[in-house]
Order: structure tokens, then sequence, then C-alpha cells
């Protein structure tokens, strides 16, 4: 496990504080929870680009060609 020093804006520490107990949890696992997520939405991101890449349209169409032409029930509906 890692220690770092980090420097906050009193308002942002302030919500950090706020939000930490409102959960239960420590400000420092709220923080790392936190950029536990940033990092994942980074990589999701970052993976969808790659595998767009590798899409292919003539592909997408077959497959899409093979889908029911029906309405979407009610309460699917957009």
């Amino acid at each position: 496990m890692s220690t770092i020093s980090l420097r906050l804006p009193e308002s942002l520490h302030e919500t950090v504080r706020r939000l930490a107990s409102k959960e239960q949890i420590s400000i420092n696992q709220f923080i790392t929870l936190a950029l536990a997520e940033k990092i994942s939405a980074l990589m999701t991101e970052e993976y969808l680009k790659e595998r767009a890449k590798r899409g292919n349209r003539n592909k997408f169409e077959k497959a899409m060609a093979k889908v029911a032409d029906i309405p979407p029930e009610d309460n699917d509906r957009i």
C-alpha cells in the first residue's frame, strides 16, 4: 500500500468529508473508491474505442437484418 500527500481546496475537502460521513466510510476510502471509478471509466472508454476500430459495418447490418421488425413493448418505448 502506498501513501500520498494530497492538497485539496477546502471546499472540496469539506464536500468529501460530508459525503464520506454520509456513506459511513473514511475519507481515505471515499477518495480511493472515487479514483477507482474514474480509472474504470477511462479504461472502459479506451477499450470501447479500440473495440470500435475492429467493427465491420457489413457484419453489423447482416446481424441487424436478423432482428424481427416488430414494435417495442409499451414499457420499452422511447
